[in-house]
């Protein structure tokens, strides 16, 4: 290559090494133009290859909706879902660069059943570009996804009143949607608004300043984007490092791998460990093979320590002199992405980062009306809501309120089972509760007990539809056991409705707060070495999954009592088939609430085919009962 020619090269690429990333989104309603928007950046900015351009004019032709002109839309929306309906359903992500900064744009969707891709999109975001048309002004998704931008802590937008075209860029219509979008910003927590006129399909003021706007002083879209300044206060942030792998590939060495969250380390700095609080020196820092003096925000290294000390996957690494808190409860934020309700007592996995804990909403406090900001009591979490819950985890983990520090605040919460995304949240603070309770040491402990009764404590947790013959065989075993000098305890759910749970119903959520606070009782009769038997519909398999992980191994026997719908019914001691066929019996399970079998029951009982002495015997000899 010429020489000349070479430097030129390098000395570009040096300059780019040099220009800071300005990561955005687009957001607003339906139809607004945020494809549009995009499209027309790039190519008004001459970021696309002439063959991309001559796809773009041969799909406008066959798909394009701006008839004989180019839809820019069509270089945005991949999907061809999004392509057939006109419209954005996943996050678009896409990566330019101008003379004076590096983009990554995410162009999300409007609809509102797709707010969590959204969020998605928005998570990672320092600017958001919020499209109102300026033909139908400030609508309901406008303020939804402006109150997330804010709740996310994206602190400028953008406010792009597009589609000025069609009202020849009145300037008053222009003006009257600033002023209610002002007005309904108030409530949130942004440090700069710009409003900007445009037209995304013709280009008025996306990169050139249009003759048609004469009366607006204001930056173009590309000028503002390339000139706002954002904070990037995390790299003076106290230094925080979650270990994502234990890095040990031969004898003589051992680092923690993983990437920095905010702040710096350097050689020799003292870090703490958490949650143990161990201190350490930082014997060295690694990038592949190369030793380095430092690591800042956003780097993935490898750090060494001086000593060998006990650190795991999920554990911080934290600036010895400025920690950051431990605890197990929280108040948080969540936005809600399931069709599947989240109820109080609940229990799904917590992922924030490398962490990985169980989490069971201990309450949930309000939801927000995003048109008023009210907060309105709920007692369950449906898809696209947004609230304020509280967390409790079966282990304290290291973390920062969100506002403080997003690589320590920002988590998702995940079903057990399916393995999807239902929550993604952000920590606003932990409970004070968490701090001022503590597991008092007893002197007389289950071991003592389980010697005192001759015999350890089980759980037998009966489950299966109403009329299984569920509270028929846990009396008739419980008779035996009595015989046999066992102390026992009958948990019955129509009883246990008497008093201690006499305020809930038979909506989903008072099922699972039903079989919650069942599980912890039969918990503490556990340990008191009792054999305690749960007689309960308990239909929801993540609930009697959570009751099984508050006992030790071998202390919980889930017992399915199997009976096909049919035999149910004709049975039906109560009577309560009958008044759900009829509809006077709403939620009853099996009629019009489901019940979710057992998978991997440590016990089937099929009493539909079973003398109820069979069902005794099979019981016993698992337990393997002593002829007392």
């Amino acid at each position: 290559m010429n020489t000349a020619i070479q430097a030129r090269v390098d000395d570009y690429i040096n300059k780019q090494s040099e220009v800071d990333l300005l990561r955005f989104i687009t957001c607003g309603s339906v139809d607004d133009g945020k494809s549009t928007l995009i499209g027309r950046m790039l190519y008004e900015a001459q970021l696309i290859f002439q063959d991309q351009i001559t796809a773009l004019k041969s799909d406008s032709e066959k798909m394009g909706t701006q008839g004989d002109e180019i839809d820019f839309a069509l270089l945005v929306d991949g999907l061809a879902a999004e392509r057939e309906q006109g419209i954005t359903i996943d996050v678009a992500y896409r990566f330019f660069n101008t003379e004076r900064r590096k983009f990554i744009v995410a162009d999300t969707p409007g609809h509102e059943q797709y707010t969590r891709n959204m969020v998605t999109g928005a998570s990672t975001a320092d600017v958001a570009v919020i499209l109102i048309d300026a033909t139908q002004g400030v609508l309901t998704q406008t303020r939804r996804h402006s109150f997330i931008t804010s709740l996310l802590g994206i602190e400028h937008v953008v406010i792009a009143v597009n589609k000025m075209d069609l009202n020849d860029f009145n300037r008053p219509v222009f003006e009257q949607i600033v002023d209610e979008y002002l007005d309904f910003a108030e409530n949130l927590n942004f440090q700069t608004i710009t409003p900007i006129p445009l037209s995304a399909l013709k280009g008025d003021n996306v990169i050139a300043r249009s003759n048609n706007t004469s009366w607006y002083a204001g930056p173009t879209l590309l000028g503002y984007l390339e000139t706002v300044e954002v904070s990037h206060s995390q790299v003076d942030y106290p230094f925080r490092f979650p270990v994502q792998w234990v890095n040990r590939p031969n004898a003589d060495f051992r680092g923690y791998s993983g990437t920095v969250v905010a702040g710096m380390i350097e050689k020799d700095q003292q870090v703490r460990i958490l949650p143990s609080g161990e201190i350490a020196k930082v014997e060295d820092i690694v990038l592949y093979k190369s030793s380095l003096d430092q690591a800042v925000t956003d780097q993935a290294v490898t750090i060494s320590l001086d000593r060998d000390v006990d650190v795991s996957r999920g554990d911080v690494l934290v600036a010895a002199d400025e920690p950051c808190e431990v605890s197990d409860q929280f108040e948080v934020s969540v936005v809600w992405m399931d069709q599947e309700q989240g109820f109080v007592g609940r229990s799904y996995w917590f992922l924030m980062g490398p962490t990985r804990v169980n989490a069971t909403i201990t309450d949930i406090k309000f939801r927000y009306n995003i048109n008023t900001f009210e907060k309105l009591s709920t007692h369950a979490m449906s898809m696209n809501e947004i609230g304020e819950l509280t967390l409790s985890l079966d282990k304290a983990i290291p973390f920062e309120s969100y506002v403080s520090c997003k690589g320590l605040g920002a988590f998702v919460l995940v079903d057990r089972y399916s393995s999807a995304t239902v929550g993604a949240g952000m920590i606003n603070f932990s409970l004070r509760r968490a701090q001022n309770v503590h597991r008092q040491a007893l002197v007389v402990d289950k071991e003592a007990r389980v010697k005192l009764n001759n015999y350890p404590g089980k759980c037998l947790w009966f489950t299966g539809l109403s009329g299984s013959g569920k509270s028929t065989i846990a009396n008739a075993v419980e008779q035996v056991l009595h015989k046999r000098g066992i102390r026992t305890y009958i948990l019955d759910g129509d009883n246990v409705r008497q008093g201690l749970n006499k305020d809930l119903g038979f909506t989903d959520a008072d099922r699972v707060e039903n079989i919650r606070r069942i599980a912890e009782v039969a918990h503490l009769m556990v340990d008191a070495g009792l054999v305690v038997l749960t007689a309960f519909i308990s239909p929801f398999r993540s609930e009697r999954d959570m009751a099984r992980a508050l006992f030790d191994d071998d202390e919980f026997i889930e017992i399915y009592v199997d009976v096909p719908l049919e035999t149910a019914e004709q049975r039906d001691p109560k009577g309560l088939y009958k008044k759900a066929r009829r509809g006077d019996l709403p939620n009853f399970t099996g009629i019009d609430s489901d019940y979710e079998a057992p998978e991997k029951a440590e016990l089937d009982i099929h009493t539909a085919e079973m003398t109820v002495d069979q069902c005794i015997k099979i019981i016993l000899d698992y337990l393997e009962m002593p002829d007392l």
